[in-house]
């Protein structure tokens, strides 16, 4: 990718400059576009991901639910991440009501936040037309168009995670101390975030600073120390209240197994998604999905249940369509950018961007390549800023030495890589636009060559070849971004791009994530064995009341499988108007009007009514919340109404929640409403 020949930016002149007008045009056009490409549509994704949604409506009209994070007002259990992202929808939610709008509304607003912080990083070094470009470039990722107009945790993730790189640079160029604090304030917040996973970050921002720190080595190592300890006092205040809260008057922490945000913190989300070793889990023997189950499964999935891991697994079906598009080039333009700038003294501002933004595309490339636990195709949207940063820089450094003839073939090299690239990622979707590869492929073939001849890289000319590479590289990605806008995503596990097949498993391929969890057409895998008596959940073929038609032969799609009556595992539950009016008599009455195993299987019941239903044994319906002893407690203190049978997926119940099922299904009634399964506690 190569872009306009740029002066060097304000930061690296005696006396800043006045901004010209192109680039203002270009500016308000990026953010502009962004805002509306981001917000367009918002409605269609309904509750999105269901289990956040929950926690988010809670949080709407319980401060207590807020501060915790809790899936219900009535604070059984939290969420399994911090709550920091979902602070932002939850005030949003208490200002202008429940509504998908107010929820969306504010990741897509971080999304544009994300583009124009990254776009003011890079031009600071590098000039205007680098920082468009690395703006456009992650506003087109498609698992960025994604995450921005979804409510996980990783938009606010993605944006903390810049900041933090913005301080970092401030600290190389000046020295000063107070951009080391802030940068670790950054990385504390994206703790509260998403846990562990920023912390990715740091090595690359440490590393930066050692290199290329102004001070001495031992008072950069100093400011390092300092960082450190504004990243535990920005993230450890609230740490340390949820572990000393008396946990009798808070809510369980969701994810965990002994009632403990740190236990979650290094084990579930830390170095079990490292190791694979997460108890409470769905993998095989890990207190999670049932041994029989779990087998099954990652027996009929190449690499087990998350997919394969290797150096390759960010090109492969599950995660290429999301992020790999420009991979290739960012490297190549990386490995030449750091060349240019050899010679450059320690300090030098432009190598430090390079160093920083090219070691979180190491660090975490390579960390998601081969991390053995949970794995989804979206996690790879915190790639998506390093990627963007280096086309832009790298694009800069190499039009403006374009005179020397390696440095031509360095860029020829790159725009032939990506053109690979979208070749490989466009045929694993033939029937989605099938001109645009090889449209991409004449075209790029064209610029590649145009890059070579120093007479088609001057004067007037030269817009038609940067024209060119524009199109060879940003085409496809552009295009699966604009399907993702187009097609409304809800369930646990989403993907960007049209739908190529099997896919939310990290083995099953890649495909759009709406409307489900999961695509139409899942089998039970060759294999899978359940247990005795057990069968499988509504939305596999054959069961009845799974929606879809034919004996309901998809499972997770909001109007097809699990996500219509009971819910599961992936999807929220999506109750009739006849379920919700049974709910809701006499719901002040009761502290939750119904409990369900799962937390989407009680997510659509609470968004429904917005009333308390308490999620038993969390997300995967594994944590050991409540006890068999408080649930009986809570019926004969008349605070449950209802307990909805079924919820999860076979065999994912822990012990404690099955328990809790088998005495609910031996000691009260069972009554069926529109398919699906209610016990009235209170008779």
């Amino acid at each position: 990718m190569t872009t306009t020949i740029e002066r060097p930016s304000a930061a690296e002149s005696s006396a800043p400059a006045a901004t010209p007008r192109w680039e203002l045009i270009g500016l308000v056009a990026l953010l502009f576009g962004t805002g509306v490409a981001y917000i367009w549509g918002l409605g269609a994704s309904g509750w999105a991901n269901s289990f956040y949604s929950a926690a988010i409506q809670a949080g709407s009209v319980s401060w207590k639910a807020f501060f915790f994070g809790s899936s219900d007002a009535a604070n059984s259990i939290t969420v399994d991440k911090p709550p920091m992202s979902l602070w932002l929808m939850s005030l949003s939610v208490r200002i202008f009501g429940l509504n998908t709008w107010a929820m969306l509304v504010p990741q897509a607003l971080l999304g544009v936040a994300s583009v124009a912080l990254l776009r003011a990083t890079v031009k600071r070094r590098f000039g205007g037309a680098a920082g468009l470009l690395a703006g456009s470039v992650l506003a087109v990722t498609p698992v960025a168009a994604l995450m921005f107009r979804f409510n996980n945790p990783d938009a606010l993730l993605v944006l903390l995670m810049i900041a933090s790189v913005w301080a970092l640079l401030r600290g190389v160029e000046t020295g000063k101390t107070k951009w080391l604090l802030i940068t670790g304030m950054f990385v504390g917040f994206g703790f509260l975030t998403k846990q562990l996973q920023v912390m990715l970050v740091v090595p690359p921002l440490a590393l930066t600073y050692l290199i290329a720190g102004p001070p001495k080595f031992l008072t950069r190592l100093l400011q390092l120390f300092g960082a450190l300890g504004a990243m535990i006092v920005s993230a450890g205040w609230w740490i340390l209240i949820v572990e000393f809260w008396p946990a009798s008057s808070r809510p369980w922490v969701g994810g965990s197994q002994n009632n403990s945000i740190l236990e979650l913190t290094l084990g579930y989300n830390g170095f079990g998604r490292l190791s694979g070793d997460e108890t409470g889990s769905v993998t095989p023997g890990r207190g999670g999905m049932g041994g029989d189950m779990a087998g099954g499964m990652a027996g009929g999935m190449p690499g087990g249940i998350w997919g394969e891991t290797g150096i390759f697994r960010m090109f492969d079906a599950s995660q290429g369509g999301q992020i790999a598009w420009l991979i290739p080039a960012a490297l190549i333009l990386l490995v030449v950018g750091l060349v240019l700038r050899g010679r450059a003294p320690r300090t030098d501002g432009q190598r430090a961007s390079l160093i920083v933004w090219g070691s979180w595309l190491l660090v975490t490339g390579l960390t998601f390549s081969f991390m053995a636990g949970i794995f989804h195709a979206y996690y790879t949207v915190a790639l998506a800023p390093a990627v963007a940063a280096l086309i832009g820089i790298g694009s800069v450094l190499l039009w403006r030495q374009r005179d020397t003839y390696w440095v031509r073939v360095a860029m020829a090299v790159a725009v032939a890589s990506t053109v690979a690239m979208a070749w490989v990622l466009l045929r694993r979707s033939e029937s989605f636009v099938p001109w645009l590869k090889w449209a991409i492929l004449v075209v790029g073939i064209l610029a590649a060559v145009a890059l070579l001849i120093p007479a088609l890289t001057r004067g007037r000319v030269a817009a038609a070849s940067i024209m060119a590479v524009m199109f060879a590289g940003l085409a496809g990605p552009t295009a699966y971004a604009v399907d993702t806008v187009d097609t409304p995503h809800t369930g646990a596990i989403v993907s960007a791009g049209p739908n190529t097949g099997m896919r939310g498993f990290g083995g099953m391929g890649e495909g759009r994530g709406g409307p489900g969890g999961m695509p139409g057409g899942m089998q039970l895998p060759a294999g899978v064995q359940l247990p005795a008596g057990m069968q499988p959940p509504a939305g596999f073929p054959g069961q009845a009341g799974a929606a879809g038609g034919d004996g309901g032969a998809e499972m997770g799609g909001t109007a097809r499988g699990m996500g219509g009556g009971m819910g599961g595992l992936l999807e929220g539950s999506a109750p009739t108007a006849a379920i919700t009016e049974m709910l809701e008599q006499d719901a002040d009455s009761y502290t939750w009007v119904a409990a369900a195993i799962g937390a989407n299987t009680a997510a659509g019941y609470q968004l429904a009514t917005e009333d308390p239903v308490m999620p038993v044994g969390g997300f995967n319906g594994t944590d050991p919340s409540p006890t068999l002893a408080q649930f009986q407690q809570y019926v004969a203190d008349g605070q449950i109404h209802y307990f909805i049978g079924g919820g999860g997926m076979p065999g994912m119940a822990s012990g404690t929640s099955a328990e809790i099922s088998a005495w609910v299904t031996e000691n009260f009634t069972a009554t069926t409403v529109d398919n699906v399964t209610f016990y009235d506690l209170t008779q």
